[in-house]
C-alpha cells in the first residue's frame, strides 16, 4: 500500500522529534506547534493555514509568544477541530493522545524495536494503551511502574477530553483500556500493583458509565457504574465509591427518581468527605430539591456545596470530569435557580456559564454546559413573552455537537412545556415539541450493549 500523500504544512521527521514540539503536542498547545514548526521547519503560517483551515491571521495570532501580563494564547479545543490540525500537519496521532489516524495505517508496515512506543503505535492497535503494552514488555516482570504511569496517564487524558471530545470515540478508547488493564490483571504483580490497577479499572467502568449515558445505553451504564462500586469496595477506594453514588444520582436526576437521587447522594457522602466530588452530590441534592419545590433545601445544599468548593485547591486541570473546578458551580445554581422560577439570577449564571464555556477563539470548551445554559436563557425567554428568542436558543442548544442526551432532554423538556403551556397555537412551538420528540425517539433506539 502507497503512503498517503503529505500536506503542505506536514512536519518533517526532525521537527517531530524535538522535545519541544511534541510537549506541546501532548497538551494540545497547537499555537504553540504553529510557532516551533516555522522556526525549525521553515513552514509559513499560510501553508499551515492551507493545511488545516483557519485563516493565516488566526495562525499568527495562536502562534503568538504568550508574555507576561497579557493572558494566554486562543487554544484549539473541539474535537473535530483538533483532528484536522493533527491531519494536517501529519503529527502520528499517538503524540496528541488519539489513535492512529487513517493515513499513518497506509504506510506499509516496517519492523520494529519492542521498546519503540512510537514505532508500535503507529502499526495500529489500542493507542494510548500500547504505550503500556511496551514498557511492559521492557522488564521481566509482568507489569511495572513505567506501565502503571502510562496507564494512568491514559486514563487522565481521556477524562481530561471528556468535556468535548466525541462521545463515540471516548467509548471505542475507554473500552480499549478496560480490555487492556483487565488483561494485565491477569499477570503477576504485588498486592500494591493489583490495587493499582483495580483503581484504574474503576476510573474506567465510571468514565465508561458516563459516556455509555451519555450516548444513550442507560443499560449498560448501569452495569459500568455498579463495577465501578465494586470495585471501589474492594480496592477500599472511597473516592470511586462516592463517584460510583454521584452517577447514580445523575441517573436517577434524569429519570425523576428523586428520593433515589437523595439516597444516592448520601451514600456518596459517606463514601468520601476529602475531594470534589462532595461538591457535586451537594449540587445533585440543590437540583433535586429544586425540582420537588424545596427552596429551603435548595439553599442549603448550595450554601453546603459552595463552603466545601471554597475549601478545596484551585485544580490544575479544570477540564477534568472527576475534578470539579469553581467554574462549575454557576452551572449548579442556573439549574437550581431556574426551576425555582428566579429567572433573573438563572439567566445571570446562563451567561456566565456560556461565557467560561467559550475558548478565546470563539470554540466551546464545554458544549454540553453550554447546551443547556441556551436552553436555560430559552425557558426564560419563553416565560417573559419572546417566543422567537426561546426558540433560537432552544434549537442552538439541540443541535451541539457534544451533548449528554439525557441531561439535554431533561432541561429541554422543560422548554417545551413552557412553549407548549404559553403558545399552543404557535406552529413554532409544535415543531419544537416534535424536535424533542424526534431526539427522545432516536435516543430510545441508541440502548446498545456494553
Amino acid at each position: 500500500m502507497t503512503e498517503a500523500a503529505p500536506t503542505p504544512a506536514a512536519l518533517p521527521p526532525h521537527v517531530l522529534e524535538r522535545a519541544d514540539v511534541r510537549s506541546a503536542v501532548a497538551n494540545h498547545d497547537f499555537g504553540e506547534v504553529f510557532r516551533l514548526a516555522k522556526i525549525h521547519g521553515n513552514i509559513s503560517y499560510a501553508k499551515i493555514s492551507e493545511a488545516v483551515g483557519y485563516k493565516r491571521e488566526h495562525i499568527g495570532k495562536m502562534a503568538r509568544p504568550e508574555t507576561g501580563g497579557t493572558g494566554v494564547r486562543p487554544r484549539i479545543t473541539q474535537f473535530h477541530k483538533i483532528l484536522e490540525v493533527v491531519d494536517g500537519l501529519r503529527i502520528p496521532g499517538h503524540l496528541a493522545g488519539l489513535a492512529p489516524r487513517p493515513w499513518e495505517l497506509e504506510r506499509p508496515a516496517t519492523p520494529s524495536r519492542l521498546d519503540d512506543p512510537s514505532a508500535l503505535i503507529a502499526q495500529g492497535g489500542a493507542g494510548l494503551w500500547d504505550v503500556a503494552e511496551v514498557l511492559r514488555r521492557t522488564e521481566m516482570s509482568s507489569i511495572n511502574s513505567a506501565a502503571l504511569e502510562s496507564i494512568e496517564g491514559g486514563i487522565d487524558q481521556l477524562a481530561r477530553a471528556y468535556p468535548y471530545a466525541d462521545a463515540d470515540y471516548l467509548h471505542e478508547r475507554t473500552r480499549n483500556g478496560l480490555q487492556y488493564v483487565t488483561k494485565q490483571l491477569e499477570g503477576r504483580m504485588t498486592l500494591s500493583q493489583h490495587r493499582e490497577l483495580l483503581v484504574d479499572t474503576g476510573w474506567l467502568f465510571l468514565l465508561n458509565a458516563c459516556v455509555q449515558y451519555d450516548r444513550g445505553q442507560r443499560e449498560a451504564a448501569n452495569l459500568s457504574r455498579a463495577a465501578a462500586l465494586r470495585i471501589g469496595q474492594e480496592a477500599g477506594h472511597g473516592e470511586i465509591m462516592a463517584w460510583a453514588w454521584e452517577i447514580e444520582a445523575w441517573f436517577a436526576l434524569t429519570q425523576g427518581r428523586w428520593q433515589d437521587m437523595l439516597n444516592a447522594v448520601e451514600a456518596g457522602h459517606v463514601a468520601d468527605q476529602t475531594h470534589s466530588v462532595g461538591v457535586q452530590l451537594y449540587a445533585h441534592k440543590a437540583r433535586a430539591a429544586a425540582r420537588m419545590g424545596d427552596a429551603r433545601l435548595v439553599r442549603d445544599s448550595l450554601d453546603a456545596g459552595r463552603a466545601r468548593l471554597d475549601r478545596l485547591p484551585r485544580p490544575d486541570h479544570p477540564e477534568h470530569h472527576f475534578i470539579i473546578d469553581p467554574d462549575k458551580w454557576d452551572f449548579y445554581e442556573m439549574d437550581a435557580y431556574r426551576l425555582l422560577g428566579d429567572d433573573e439570577r438563572a439567566a445571570a449564571h446562563a451567561r456566565s456559564v456560556i461565557r467560561i464555556s467559550t475558548g478565546p477563539d470563539g470554540t466551546e470548551i464545554s458544549p454540553m454546559r453550554a447546551a443547556e445554559a441556551r436552553l436555560t436563557l430559552g425557558v426564560g425567554a419563553a416565560r417573559t413573552g419572546d417566543i422567537d428568542e426561546a426558540i433560537g436558543m432552544g434549537t442552538t442548544a439541540l443541535e451541539a455537537d457534544r451533548k449528554s442526551l439525557p441531561s439535554l432532554l431533561l432541561v429541554a423538556d422543560e422548554l417545551d412545556k413552557e412553549l407548549r403551556s404559553r403558545y399552543p397555537r404557535e406552529a413554532a412551538s409544535r415543531d419544537f415539541h416534535e424536535r424533542i420528540m424526534t431526539l427522545k425517539r432516536g435516543a430510545a433506539k441508541q440502548e446498545l450493549p456494553f
